[in-house]
This record gives C-alpha cells, sequence and structure tokens, in this order.
C-alpha cells in the first residue's frame, strides 16, 4: 500500500468502527472486594519489603490513586496532543489525507480525556496536577518545537501509555470498568500510533547522526518527564501509610527500576529501529529511564 492508502484505510476504519465510551465502557458495574485497579508489577512499591507490610485496604488505595494519576496523564498528554495537532493541520490543505486523519484522531482524543475524566470521577481520585514549570515546559513543546520533534514527542506518550494498558488488561482480576476503557484506548491508540511511525518516516529515514540522536533523547526525556507524574508522596498519606516521606523515596527508586523492565520494550523497539542508539545516547537511556540495551 502507498502511505495515502494506508491513511485513508485508518480513516474507514475510525468512520465505519467508532468505539464510544458512553456504550462501550460498563460504567455502572460496582467495584467487587476481589477486583484490583492495577496489577502488582505496575504499584510502586511491588519488590520492596513495604510492599509485603501492607494490609489489603491499604494495597487497594495504593493502587487505585496510582491509576487516576495514570488516567490523569494520559488525559493531560492528549490535551496536549490536540493543542499541537490543531496547529499542525493549519499548515494542510483539507483535501490531503493527512487532515482529514487527523480531524478523525482529534475527534477520538477529545472523547478518550473524557472518558479518563469520567474514570477518576468513577473511581473517587484526586489527581495531583502538573506544577508551574512543568506546565510551561509541555506548553512549550506543543507550541513552539518543529513538527518532527513535536510527533516525536506524542508518539512516545502514545507508545507509553499503550505498553501500559496492554500490561493491565492482560492482568487477572482488573476492575472490568479499568479494562474496557483501556481496550478501548489501545484500539484506537494503534491507530495514531500507526499514522505517527508512517508520517515520521520521511524524516527518519534521511536523518543523520545528530538528528537521530536529537530524536533519541526527544523519546527519552519525554518519558522521564511522563513518569514523574505517576508516583506522589500524597498517595502513601492518603492510603493510611506511616512515614509517607520515607516510603515515598524508597517506592520512587523501585518503581524506576520496575518501568525501565516492565514498560519501555516497545519504545526500544522503535528507537531500535531509527537507529536513535548510540555512544551518545545508549548511557543516558540506561542512567535516567533504567533501560535494559
Amino acid at each position: 500500500m502507498t502511505y495515502e492508502e494506508q491513511i485513508e484505510r485508518l480513516i474507514s476504519i475510525s468512520k465505519k468502527k467508532p468505539l464510544l465510551p458512553e456504550s462501550f465502557v460498563p460504567w455502572d458495574v460496582p467495584v467487587l472486594q476481589s477486583e484490583s485497579f492495577l496489577p502488582d508489577e505496575l504499584i510502586s512499591l511491588h519488590g520492596l519489603p513495604e510492599f509485603d507490610q501492607l494490609t489489603p485496604y491499604q494495597k487497594r488505595e495504593v493502587s487505585r490513586h496510582e491509576l487516576v494519576q495514570v488516567m490523569y496523564s494520559y488525559a493531560w498528554s492528549e490535551s496536549l496532543l490536540c493543542l499541537f495537532l490543531n496547529r499542525y493541520i493549519l499548515s494542510l490543505k483539507t483535501r490531503q489525507v493527512e487532515y482529514r486523519f487527523l480531524i478523525r484522531e482529534l475527534i477520538e482524543e477529545f472523547r478518550h480525556q473524557e472518558m479518563f475524566a469520567q474514570a477518576i470521577e468513577k473511581l473517587e481520585g484526586t489527581a495531583l496536577t502538573p506544577g508551574r514549570l512543568q506546565k510551561i515546559i509541555a506548553k512549550f513543546t506543543v507550541s513552539m518545537l518543529p513538527h518532527d520533534i513535536t510527533f516525536m514527542c506524542c508518539l512516545a506518550i502514545e507508545m507509553l501509555a499503550d505498553r501500559y494498558g496492554d500490561i493491565v488488561r492482560k492482568s487477572p482480576n482488573i476492575y472490568p470498568v479499568v479494562k474496557k476503557l483501556l481496550d478501548l484506548h489501545g484500539i484506537e491508540e494503534a491507530r495514531h500510533i500507526l499514522y505517527t511511525k508512517l508520517m515520521l518516516e520521511k524524516y527518519t529515514s534521511k536523518a543523520g547522526f545528530i538528528k537521530r540522536t536529537v530524536y533519541s533523547y526527544t523519546i527519552l526525556l519525554n518519558i522521564y518527564f511522563f513518569r514523574s507524574f505517576y508516583v506522589k508522596e500524597q498517595i502513601y498519606q492518603w492510603s493510611g501509610i506511616q512515614n509517607s516521606r520515607s516510603i515515598y523515596k524508597k517506592a520512587s527508586r523501585n518503581y524506576k527500576k520496575n518501568f525501565g523492565h516492565s514498560c519501555l520494550e516497545d519504545i526500544i523497539g522503535f528507537v531500535t529501529e531509527i537507529k536513535g542508539f548510540n555512544w551518545a545516547t545508549r548511557w543516558a537511556w540506561r542512567v535516567f529511564l533504567k533501560a535494559s540495551i
């Protein structure tokens, strides 16, 4: 298939098989005591002695609050993506296949934001929002950086969300509302990821050493940035855990190690494809993301 034919196919699927959160997600299903919100491997304290000392209630509360943070980070990142896409499509003609696909993507991304907001409300969660500096950096990224760099930023977070969702969906005893909304998100994000990879090929295929290094650091920094949303000291306070400051420090270090082992496989595969690992980048991935490369 040509580039245009592949994008036309994605548009057709989006139109013929729309997934509406209102009907796709079983919002009225109550939470059972036997159900979890996250698999143990994605809970920040998992693998530490302190994890085994938690009561079932505390484990459940930590997983609930950490899931809220993850969903909030997705919704926030998608709002930033929409801001960028609205800027980007102004450079396109309405007859272009890219323009028509990105309109479909915007529709789906706005639905995702509403879906995650509803899920946070369903979980009775309180999301801890980004700080002022984080907001400034994020807004600058989607408003001022070149298109290829910004698309790399978006792709990094989309692939991270997709990998995270896969782990949750494949785990037993996860609350059905969480599984179904991640099913929906995964299906539609797969189209967005495919489009972004296809679009970026015109940049990566001609990229030299310096550009590939820039792309690699772009992806690394975005993952590092968004990972900081997942583990927060307040979560342990809300979960009734003593010495929350000390626990937070241990959990943060532990989560970085577990995250590098569990959540980076697909992203590492993509960076390998674009030849983004070299003497200038490999060390940074190992140090800052604990990546096994």
